[in-house]
């Protein structure tokens, strides 16, 4: 069935195009962050796991509202951890960092997301898709709010 909800075919391409972009860094992020959640040690460690968790768990709702408006927007999402990957510039840890490594790293990993994000609505504000910028703009600011959180527990 045709899809008919006021965008034309160009401008959903141009908003799927961000919205994978986004999606590969948040999975990557969430990857990271739950390997974080697994393996930190150290004086903080149920600080640091807990506050992992939290992000990690919110990362993965990010993941399904992010596939869920590319589908709504008649593509299909990357359904594969490699698919999702080839969108991210967030890489894996080669090892375990050390505590304060992983929020430095953390802390990093989301301020690309945002600045990730920021591109995207950019981008889909030129397409004329108010939702897509409306769904960015919220994650933007979870990014940017984690992003100080993490900063601040450095």
């Amino acid at each position: 069935m045709a899809i008919n909800i006021g965008l034309k075919d160009e401008s959903r391409e141009q908003s799927v195009s961000a919205l994978k972009r986004v999606l590969g860094e948040t999975y990557a992020l969430y990857s990271k962050t739950h390997g974080y959640h697994w393996n930190v040690t150290g004086p903080n460690f149920q600080a640091l796991h807990t506050m992992f968790m939290t992000q990690y768990t919110e990362l993965w709702a990010a993941l399904d509202e992010l596939a869920e408006r590319i589908r709504a927007l008649g593509h299909f999402a990357p359904a594969s951890s490699g698919e999702m990957l080839e969108f991210a510039t967030i890489g894996p840890d080669n090892g375990i960092p050390t505590a304060s490594k992983m929020v430095a790293n953390l802390a990093a990993g989301h301020e690309t997301l945002a600045q990730v994000l920021r591109d995207g609505i950019q981008s889909a504000e030129a397409a004329g898709d108010d939702v897509t910028v409306d769904l960015l703009i919220q994650r933007a600011t979870i990014a940017d709010k984690t992003a100080w959180m993490l900063r601040a527990s450095l």
